[in-house]
């Protein structure tokens, strides 16, 4: 297992970790098999959306925050409910195809680490699974 260290920067924020995440393909030397990316806090998620257009996490944000707002009269003594909420929502791992000892992606996605109730420091663990012969 493998593990990235993020600090984020702002309470609803998506960051692109195809980059780090690829590097720890390589690293492991796996050229056919799974990556599980998988993030260990209840306020944070992962999840795998367009790359293209900045727009698509602009709009993502944009709902969230318009269906699960901070200020939601929630029970939660901590104050952080719809943090919560928002990384079950994305959820806290996704798998990608290695081939070729690479991350084998559709033609517009990347691997966004989300953070809803930063700035914090953050963990990703990364398991490289190799395929069965």
């Amino acid at each position: 297992m493998y593990e990235l260290s993020i600090q984020t920067r702002d309470h609803c924020q998506f960051i692109n970790i195809d980059r780090d995440v690829q590097q720890i393909v390589a690293k492991s030397g796996v050229n056919e098999g799974v990556c599980t990316i998988f993030v260990p806090h209840t306020t944070a998620g992962i999840t795998i959306n367009e790359n293209a257009d900045p727009d698509v996490v602009r709009d993502m944000k944009l709902i969230l925050e318009r269906n699960v707002p901070w200020e939601g009269g929630y029970a939660h003594a901590e104050g952080n409910s719809a943090a919560h909420i928002k990384a079950s929502m994305m959820g806290p791992s996704q798998q990608v195809i290695i081939h070729n000892g690479r991350l084998h992606f559709g033609t517009w996605q990347s691997i966004y680490f989300c953070e809803f109730d930063g700035p914090r420091a953050r963990k990703v663990w990364v398991q490289i699974t190799p395929a069965v012969s």
